[in-house]
């Protein structure tokens, strides 16, 4: 194994479910978080998980009972001194990241990789608030982190090149499938996937329709097993709001749709009814503006290369249930039909068009 005992800040949903999959691998965790409250929900968690399995025949109780105990716990920074890799999970706010780095530093062993499980924060900017930027790099686990096999895999601008092939091989190892991404706001999937429902909601405020007729197109024109509003439901509108909101230094169409402006942070929901009806003409042109929220980021994103097609559309598939990946589909639609989509994206807020479509019906090779 590439790392045999690593730390996990975090016991929320993201860190209980990296460490559940990570014991379920053999590898030891130990799970840090300021409460016992905290860590008694995470380990939990993974306990729940573990069970679950071993009822529908997966797993045997006594590997279950293996897999538990490699989770270890503590409330303080401290333990985590003699780990190999250590992953943070917190909060989705840069300042909170670079002032628990800042705690984190003194306990580090000069060999120590540390990683953050940031979605969408610039790796190479956070990596200013540890000591040794060269063993910093981004590993974003995707939700459900137990189950979900995508694991971006950045490289921040002074990120030792053989400490990122050796994350890259740990991930294999852990029987996930990495994505190499150029370090951007957003990487390879999110960068893309906020955006789309980023435009559902817009498409909402808008009036155009429905959240479930929005959401009935979205399942046909992108083959998505949950439609936009299913899934911010799922993840919680207010997660939405801070990831859209990272995305903002990309420029104007990134803004926050209004809804999601006005309510930030704050706990709620979407309400999606079951009258999904909708006449054709309102159905184009939702189709239309998912997919030009969906294409024209990742267009840019081949244009600065912060992936391949082929991953994005690996990720999409894996990590988001895309049954159509959008490369492939633009591909399949052809450059004059995906200039026209793109273009309602660029034009109202004033982006070039990338550069990019000119290879569509090629993007795949």
């Amino acid at each position: 194994m590439t790392f045999s005992m690593v730390g996990i800040i975090g016991a929320g949903t993201m860190g209980s479910g990296i460490a559940t999959s990570l014991a379920q691998q053999g590898v030891s965790v130990c799970m840090v978080d300021a409460s016992d409250e905290a860590l008694a929900r995470g380990v939990g968690a993974a306990k729940k998980f573990y069970d679950r399995a071993v009822e529908k025949g997966k797993l045997s109780a006594d590997d279950a009972a293996a897999m538990l105990g490699r989770i270890s716990t503590d409330t303080d920074l401290a333990s985590l001194g003699g780990c190999d890799l250590i992953i943070e999970a917190i909060f989705e706010e840069q300042s909170v990241k670079e002032e628990l780095f800042g705690r984190l530093n003194p306990h580090l062993k000069p060999e120590t990789v540390v990683a953050t499980n940031t979605s969408a924060l610039r790796v190479s900017d956070l990596a200013e608030a540890v000591d040794d930027p060269t063993r910093f790099l981004g590993l974003h686990y995707f939700n459900p982190a137990a189950i979900n096999p995508i694991v971006e895999v950045v490289k921040g601008a002074k990120t030792d090149a053989a400490l990122y092939d050796k994350a890259m091989q740990f991930c294999r190892d852990t029987k996930k499938t990495p994505i190499a991404c150029k370090d951007a706001f957003g990487f390879a999937i999110n960068r893309f996937f906020v955006p789309y429902a980023n435009e559902a909601v817009r498409l909402l405020d808008e009036g155009v329709a429905t959240t479930a007729q929005i959401d009935r197109v979205a399942r046909d024109a992108l083959g998505v097993a949950a439609g936009p509003f299913v899934v911010i439901n799922l993840v919680k509108p207010k997660i939405m709001f801070h990831a859209q909101r990272n995305l903002g230094p990309h420029g104007a169409f990134y803004s926050l749709a209004e809804t999601l402006a006005e309510r930030g942070d704050t706990d709620y929901s979407f309400e999606i009814g079951e009258d999904a009806e909708g006449d054709a003409g309102a159905d184009q042109v939702i189709a239309d503006r998912l997919m030009a929220g969906t294409f024209f980021p990742i267009l840019q994103e081949l244009d600065e290369g912060v992936a391949s097609a082929a991953d994005i559309d690996l990720g999409a598939a894996l990590a988001l249930r895309f049954g159509k990946e959008p490369c492939a589909l633009m591909d399949s639609l052809g450059r004059e039909e995906v200039t026209r989509i793109v273009a309602l994206a660029t034009e109202p807020y004033g982006h070039a068009l990338p550069e990019s479509l000119a290879k569509v019906g090629s993007l795949r090779g």
